[in-house]
């Protein structure tokens, strides 16, 4: 492994990342507020260290090609890096002195978690929450994508990190040239977040509020600039747009593009989005009926809150309009379920994936098929194409590694003295990059009463899972390191 390409490359990544707080820097001194300084600060810490390693480190080879080690390093230092210089701003404007505080949240935003320690959102500068929401939207596609699409023109290759780091087994692709592609996923993606962003000043929010409400809803975020989430806005209009948009983003931005093309069929064909469409119907229906029964007099009202709530849970995305703690078990339950799937591959959200879920199922019955048929020669399909046993395997091992890190984790913060509720859902909630939870982390509450450890440990799930966990797993084992 070569460290002046990665050096190379991190500092490029570093010094764009420091270019983006130019952003809220603008918003800050248009509203006049003093956090204009910490973002002054912050761009200059931030690029002036990236622009020192570009130059310090930079390769004497004209063009350079990343290894697939290199890529994975790059990736996981990338978004490590990310959440430490992206906190600045929180600490040098005092909003989140503590170190691991500022961390926590701008990890919880790079990842499109959610999961906040502030306890009073509406107090803050806007540009600070500007920069809180960005950290989501630019979190939401990838940062490292986003740096693909530049690097290219630094002589730096970028296919390994783009392997790396878009999330899920995404079959698909989208043009021949990894920058090309990586353009072409911003593409929709900027797209589909301008139309959100117009559909929410229809809705009667003001510019500020639509710009960072978008922007945190097509990453599958949640973060919001009320404290009460998108309850505070108490209107249907308004969670009928965050529904449509949450969905969107849970949905393989590969069947985006090909959508944009004229290519509709592909919608009607593939078998994920089916199965992800589906479950938010199933869903919805079964807390409706439950809502109904025990909380709620009107079926309107049940269905509103089922709908968005499983549309919010099943993206990931941790957006509320009512405190879903108070909720019966029942309803509690298939929430929690719904942590665990997540969206769809190629997708902003988080969990296990649609994908990998439907081939597991697939998977399981093709065993229970060849207890009856034991002669029987059947193979694992999906849209019409076999599934290669290495890639079964790898997605066994991609689930009993999810399982087993957050059981681990979930451990882990019991240990600290936490409650099991606590304990399961603070975890479950991060490493499915989702956010509010149950137990002292559900929607009304923050993640501030967390242990300083607890921070540090969900900080981590957050990163394993937003990164799919091989990515930093695999560099752990030793003979990634090796020659």
């Amino acid at each position: 492994m070569k460290a002046r390409p990665v050096l190379y490359t991190l500092g490029a990544f570093l010094f764009i990342l420091g270019l983006t707080m130019l952003v809220p820097l603008a918003c800050s001194l248009y509203y006049g507020e003093a956090d204009a300084w910490s973002f002054i600060l912050s761009v200059g810490i931030t690029s002036g260290t990236g622009g020192a390693l570009y130059f310090a480190s930079r390769p004497k080879e004209k063009k350079i090609v990343l290894s697939r080690r290199e890529g994975f390093l790059i990736v996981s230092a990338g978004w490590i890096l990310a959440a430490f210089f992206g906190g600045l701003p929180y600490m040098i404007h005092g909003a989140l002195p503590a170190l691991t505080d500022a961390y926590f949240e701008t990890m919880s935003g790079f990842t499109t978690t959610g999961a906040t320690v502030i306890t009073k959102i509406e107090g803050l500068p806007h540009g600070i929450l500007l920069w809180r929401s960005m950290t989501q939207w630019l979190g939401g596609m990838g940062i490292i994508v986003l740096s693909v699409a530049v690097l290219p023109f630094l002589g730096v290759g970028g296919r390994q990190l783009f392997k790396a780091e878009l999330p899920g087994p995404v079959k698909d692709k989208l043009e021949p040239r990894i920058a090309e592609a990586a353009r072409s996923l911003w593409m929709v993606y900027g797209i589909i977040t301008v139309i959100g962003f117009i559909f929410f000043l229809l809705g009667g929010m003001n510019v500020f509020d639509a710009v960072n409400h978008i922007l945190c809803a097509m990453a599958t975020g949640g973060f919001s600039t009320k404290d009460t989430s998108v309850a505070w806005f108490n209107s249907t209009y308004i969670d009928g747009v965050f529904i449509v948009f949450m969905l969107l983003a849970g949905i393989n931005f590969t069947l985006h593009y090909q959508a944009l093309t004229g290519n509709f069929r592909s919608l009607f064909r593939n078998s994920e989005l089916k199965f992800f469409l589906g479950t938010v119907l199933a869903a919805t229906l079964l807390i409706t009926v439950d809502l109904r029964l025990h909380l709620f007099p009107e079926v309107g009202k049940a269905f509103r809150y089922a709908l968005f709530q499983t549309s919010s849970i099943m993206t990931t995305t941790g957006f509320v309009t009512d405190n879903f703690a108070r909720w019966p078990a029942f309803s509690q339950i298939i929430l929690v379920l719904l942590m665990f799937i997540g969206g769809s591959a190629g997708s902003t959200g988080g969990g296990i994936k649609c994908v990998r879920l439907l081939l597991i199922l697939k998977d399981s019955y093709r065993e229970l098929y060849r207890l009856v048929h034991p002669h029987a020669v059947t193979q694992v399909k999906l849209d019409h194409m076999t599934v290669p046993p290495e890639v079964m395997k790898s997605i066994w091992g991609f689930f009993a590694l999810y399982i087993g890190l957050a059981t681990l984790a979930t451990i882990m913060m019991s240990a600290l003295g936490l409650d099991m509720l606590t304990s399961f859902s603070s975890v479950v909630a991060t490493i499915g990059n989702i956010g509010p939870g149950l137990g002292l982390v559900h929607p009304e509450s923050t993640y501030s009463e967390i242990p300083t450890v607890g921070k540090w440990i969900l900080s981590f799930c957050m990163l394993i899972g937003r990164l799919e966990i091989y990515t930093i797993l695999v560099l752990l084992i030793p003979e990634f390191w090796k020659k």
